[in-house]
């Protein structure tokens, strides 16, 4: 039986990766995982604890402890809801308060140890599509498909600064563009996991690209690996000489 393949998506902040991942699941009838919304639970849940985002070791004992559960969900933007202790918070997870405060409980090495953990078993039996910071590079270095999305940071914080307005949030651009300035380096200096490109995660530019020819791009490499892999089977396969 031919294996399903797993695809592993990179990119900074607003690079449209959860668009794509979410969008290339729903066309081939795969799993998605947006591994960014598990962090941004973690962080949801550390602010309403009133915990100190300082304290690596609150940070990762509360990692350890919660319930999690991801189910695809297409009709959403993020392609998924997270319920977190039986409780649907989706809606929750893209306010600023959690924007600040994700790169920070992201970047505590407990913390991605165990959400590593608990990606790495959804993603065991194939069929996965997953988007996030270190998926290339640590969660599923051994993916079939691996891309690295990326876009000017003018481009990026355009792309989230339309997504918080749409929301009604007041922020201004250059805020936006601040933020996400803040989050890059965060991100890329980080000691545990930083956000890079690996060797074999192809690189494309969504600058002046949307999401659907990204994911068509994308979605060539996925037929052309699934001929390859039929064809060798068939190579494989004992031939009838009667």
């Amino acid at each position: 039986m031919q294996a399903e393949v797993n695809i592993a998506i990179d990119g900074p902040t607003a690079s449209g990766k959860t668009t794509v991942a979410r969008l290339l699941a729903q066309r081939w009838h795969l799993l998605y995982i947006d591994t960014g919304l598990m962090y941004r639970a973690v962080a949801w849940e550390a602010l309403r604890r009133g915990l100190n985002l300082e304290d690596s070791q609150s940070l990762a004992e509360l990692a350890l402890g919660l319930d999690m559960r991801l189910e695809p969900d297409f009709a959403l933007p993020s392609g998924c809801r997270l319920y977190l202790n039986g409780r649907d918070i989706t809606e929750e997870l893209h306010a600023p308060a959690i924007d600040r405060a994700v790169s920070k409980v992201a970047a505590v090495p407990a913390v991605r140890r165990e959400m590593v953990r608990r990606q790495q078993e959804m993603a065991r039996g194939g069929g996965v599509v997953m988007a996030g910071r270190d998926i290339c590079s640590v969660v599923l270095p051994q993916a079939q498909l691996q891309y690295y999305l990326d876009a000017s940071p003018s481009a990026r914080a355009q792309r989230r600064w339309e997504e918080l307005r749409a929301k009604g949030d007041p922020i201004t651009l250059e805020e936006v563009l601040a933020d996400l300035e803040r989050r890059d380096y965060q991100d890329t200096h980080r000691q545990d996991s930083p956000l890079r490109k690996t060797e074999r995660a192809e690189y494309i530019d969504c600058s002046r690209l949307d999401a659907q020819q990204v994911v068509d791009l994308i979605s060539t490499k996925y037929r052309a690996w699934h001929e390859a892999e039929r064809a060798s089977a068939d190579q494989e396969r004992p031939q009838d000489h009667a």
